[in-house]
């Protein structure tokens, strides 16, 4: 799903526009004892919770597509029956009216989801009328063909308030405070199916982590069936070995900043396209290519690349380099540029000895302080 898609079904979320026809929940204590479940009809609930609820569920859409929110594809054997794409399509066909299917579902989460502590599953059922898209790209909302069927899970952390003061409008008094249990914002969650191109995708879902650098393996592998993906970090230290492997003895800081301003200058080309921009194997092999990987290093990147990415899979671009800043580092001293001026570094060889030179154009501060250059002395003597 491209971030049009996903705001658009956000945008479900809201009193004027509510798509939620069904609400489940089930408490679940840190010994996975289910304590308390919910259902009800969502708009039968108190105006004050519906807006809290509104909150978890834009939330559990809420991200970077591509980071920590996720489409997921389904292995071709778990849309046969008896495969989790079966089972979600078959709670979604009962609008979570079934109960069976309901106590199912919550155990498959209690067994294969780890948090310590206590969490509150909720579950949705949604039904949006898609409007039709004139070629003015303006939805006409009084014309809808399609309806876009889905269920939205959210886990939520429940954890006691902190400890405090208060002040008792009753007793007139600042006394202690009641320690309660709050649902937090959601730490994980899937929106199923996805909805992609504007319209059902039942071979896909879209994955929510709060955590975009470690996702809950056994949950995704166990529950959903999907193929487990590469975080924003893995992809980086990924890359980054790639690189170092690659160049070996040609490593050096020209080239990696060269591969910096490349895909700095690729990722501002690309900021207007819809889609999160990516790079696949054939791409980041030419990049290696063209700043200086020796032949034969090439033929071992080949490997490496299946080895720690995977053979059909892409790097999005955005988690292995940084457009606002570049970074030098030592295990002395660490330097920060801006990255449309990394020209001004250079290494150098004097005396032997290989420096960094920084070259000075502008004033300088030293712990907030402006200090004078040599160009600013000889000035100030003239």
């Amino acid at each position: 799903m491209i971030k049009k898609e996903i705001l658009e079904i956000r945008k479900q979320f809201t009193p004027a526009n509510c798509a939620v026809t069904r609400i489940c929940g089930c408490y679940v204590d840190a010994e996975k004892n289910k304590k308390t479940e919910l259902k009800k009809t969502f708009l039968s609930l108190p105006e004050e919770e519906m807006f809290k609820y509104f909150d978890i569920f834009r939330k559990t859409l809420s991200g970077t597509p591509g980071k920590n929110l996720l489409d997921m594809e389904f292995p071709l054997d778990q849309e046969i029956p008896g495969g989790t794409q079966d089972f979600l399509m078959k709670l979604k066909a009962s609008q979570l009216n079934d109960e069976l299917l309901l106590e199912e579902f919550y155990d498959k989460i209690i067994e294969h989801y780890h948090y310590g502590e206590n969490y509150y599953i909720i579950l949705i059922h949604g039904a949006y009328d898609i409007p039709k898209r004139g070629s003015d790209n303006l939805d006409q909302f009084d014309a809808s063909d399609d309806v876009y069927d889905f269920i939205l899970c959210s886990i939520c952390p429940v954890k006691l308030s902190k400890a405090g003061l208060c002040y008792n409008t009753q007793t007139n008094n600042i006394e202690d405070r009641m320690r309660d249990w709050l649902v937090e914002m959601p730490d994980v969650g899937f929106l199923f199916p996805a909805f992609n191109e504007r319209n059902t995708d039942i071979h896909s879902l879209l994955y929510y982590s709060k955590n975009a650098d470690e996702f809950q393996n056994e949950f995704i592998e166990q529950m959903l069936g999907c193929r487990i993906p590469l975080p924003a970090k893995g992809q980086k230290n990924s890359f980054n070995t790639i690189i170092e492997d690659t160049l070996q003895e040609d490593c050096s800081f020209e080239a990696v900043r060269n591969i910096h301003d490349k895909l700095t200058e690729m990722m501002e080309e690309k900021k207007e396209e819809p889609e999160p921009f990516t790079l696949d194997k054939a791409e980041v092999k030419q990049l290696l290519a063209v700043n200086g990987a020796n032949p034969e290093h090439l033929e071992q990147f080949e490997r490496q690349y299946d080895e720690y990415i995977g053979e059909k899979e892409e790097i999005l671009a955005s988690n292995v380099t940084n457009t606002r800043k570049f970074e030098v580092k030592t295990p002395n001293i660490t330097i920060q540029v801006n990255p449309e001026r990394t020209d001004l570094l250079e290494t150098r060889m004097i005396d032997g000895k290989t420096y960094l030179l920084i070259e000075i154009t502008d004033s300088v501060e030293v712990n907030g302080i402006n200090v004078r250059t040599v160009e600013r002395k000889k000035g100030n003597e003239n």
